[in-house]
C-alpha cells in the first residue's frame, strides 16, 4: 500500500521516498512486535495501539489512497485482507 501511494503522490520512479521509506521500516517492525503475533487483528479493529500518533495519522492516510486502488493492482492481497478483517470482528 505504501508503494502504491509513494508513486502516485511522490515519487514516479520505481522506489519509495525518504518518508515512505521511513514509514515501511516503522510498520514492518510493528508488525514483527506485535505481541497478537499470527492471530493479530488488523490494526484498525485492534485494542492496542502500538503506533505513535504521527505515524498513525500517516499510516491512515496511505491506507485511505491505496485501499480502494488495492482491488486493481493486487486483488488477491485484496481479498485476504477483507477475510481477516472479517475475522478481526468476530473475534472482538
Amino acid at each position: 500500500m505504501i508503494n502504491i501511494y509513494c508513486k502516485k503522490t511522490h515519487t514516479p520512479q520505481n522506489r519509495r521516498c525518504e518518508d515512505c521509506e521511513r514509514l515501511y521500516k516503522y510498520s514492518s517492525k510493528k508488525i514483527e512486535q506485535c505481541m497478537f503475533g499470527e492471530n493479530k487483528p488488523v490494526c484498525a479493529r485492534c485494542k492496542i495501539h502500538c503506533y505513535k500518533l504521527e505515524m498513525r495519522v500517516e499510516i491512515k492516510k496511505v491506507m485511505r489512497y491505496s485501499g480502494p486502488r488495492m482491488l486493481f493492482k493486487h486483488p488477491i492481497l485484496t481479498f485476504y485482507h477483507i477475510i481477516d478483517s472479517k475475522r478481526s470482528n468476530r473475534k472482538a
